[in-house]
């Protein structure tokens, strides 16, 4: 039934036994870099590739701190700590993303609430958002509370979907009325851009993700940005296992973390955003024809919306329906086509089915039909 699509993407990556969903590319100063740390003997998380590491990505965000982490789940896990996430609060977000989303949650010891998404963006949605915190919240001294469990929501954390922004002004907009703060999870995002301002900006804090099936990778890490000078410095503490400077003690003055990025993963890193702009480029005229193979085969594929600019991180097909989209799968992954059926909605896990939602109408539509197809850059 497939035959056609499975033929294209086979010959777009050049004919290859086996396609994968991503895989790194490494084309620029990695060895270089990797061996200039070996030779240092700073390959753990003190060095100078880190802090050139955290530069570079807050020069290409825009955002005026950056705070690396050893991944995005550790990235937004101190993100929601900043902002004051606890056992006593809840944080608002979408149950289309990928676990670490919740995990990151959950080691706070909140719980999330989940409000719909966006079936253009794939993203958490403004209305659904506003319509739950209008009904089911109340405002007392300047916080937001849930009518239901009485618990201080902290936080809305909204996931930019394979790369593609969500509707994040109207978002913060939002947060800001109701008194919530604005965590972005920009994991599978560095690249993309809202109205041209880059993503995982809009909030107090963002997470990134450099996991090795990321735009960019050091293998495994994450980074946190944000603007806020007094949340990067806490940030960076609270990484450092809360230890206080000193040139020879030993002293902490609260629950930290050993959370901080090796300056080996670092290095690695500032190897791979140097060559970013040339991996973008290749991951949009990969989109691009796919776009154009995809429109001509009658299928939908998912493309950046209007005042959006996505980083194409994961190719995206949607189908009419659950059972077309299982074709799709069985016939692809049987050829050598590595494809992935989006993930299962939170709200649907052991872990997660009693939480609170609301009606998760576009959510359910999109797990039913969403498949991820190759999106590694061509050599």
């Amino acid at each position: 039934m497939f035959e056609k699509s499975i033929h294209f993407i086979k010959e777009l990556y050049g004919n290859k036994d086996f396609i994968p969903l991503h895989e790194p590319v490494f084309f620029g100063n990695e060895k270089k870099y990797l061996n200039e740390c070996i030779d240092s003997t700073f390959v753990s998380s003190v060095g100078k590739f880190v802090d050139k590491f955290e530069e570079m990505v807050a020069d290409y965000t825009g955002a005026k701190y950056a705070v690396a982490t050893v991944n995005g789940t550790a990235a937004l896990h101190i993100a929601l700590k900043l902002v004051g996430t606890d056992e006593e609060s809840e944080v608002i977000t979408q149950p289309l993303t990928f676990i670490a989303t919740c995990n990151a949650i959950s080691y706070c010891r909140a719980q999330p609430v989940f409000v719909d998404v966006d079936r253009e963006t794939m993203g958490l949605s403004p209305e659904s958002l506003h319509s739950f915190l209008e009904k089911e919240t109340v405002q007392k001294n300047g916080a937001c509370y849930n009518k239901i469990t009485g618990k201080k929501i902290t936080a809305a954390v909204p996931m930019h979907t394979f790369g593609h922004p969500c509707r994040i002004d109207e978002i913060a907009t939002i947060c800001h009325a109701f008194n919530i703060a604005l965590v972005e999870d920009a994991a599978e995002s560095l690249g993309s851009y809202y109205k041209g301002r880059h993503t995982g900006t809009f909030g107090r804090v963002a997470a990134f993700s450099f996991n090795g099936n990321k735009t960019i990778t050091t293998g495994g890490g994450g980074m946190i940005i944000t603007n806020d000078e007094t949340l990067a410095r806490h940030a960076k503490h609270l990484t450092t296992t809360a230890k206080i400077p000193h040139p020879y003690a030993y002293m902490h003055d609260e629950i930290g973390y050993n959370y901080r990025m090796p300056n080996l993963n670092a290095a690695l890193g500032c190897a791979q955003i140097e060559v970013l702009d040339t991996i973008l480029a290749n991951k949009r005229t990969i989109a691009k024809a796919y776009k154009t193979f995809f429109d001509a085969e009658g299928m939908s594929f998912v493309t950046e919306k209007s005042n959006t600019k996505a980083n194409y991180w994961l190719n995206a097909l949607i189908f009419e329906n659950s059972e077309e989209r299982d074709v799709f799968l069985k016939e692809t992954n049987a050829n050598g086509v590595m494809t992935r059926p989006v993930w299962t909605l939170m709200n649907r896990l052991d872990m997660f089915k009693d939480c609170q939602t609301t009606d998760l109408t576009n959510a359910q539509w999109l797990e039913e039909r969403v498949v991820n197809i190759p999106s590694g850059v061509r050599i």
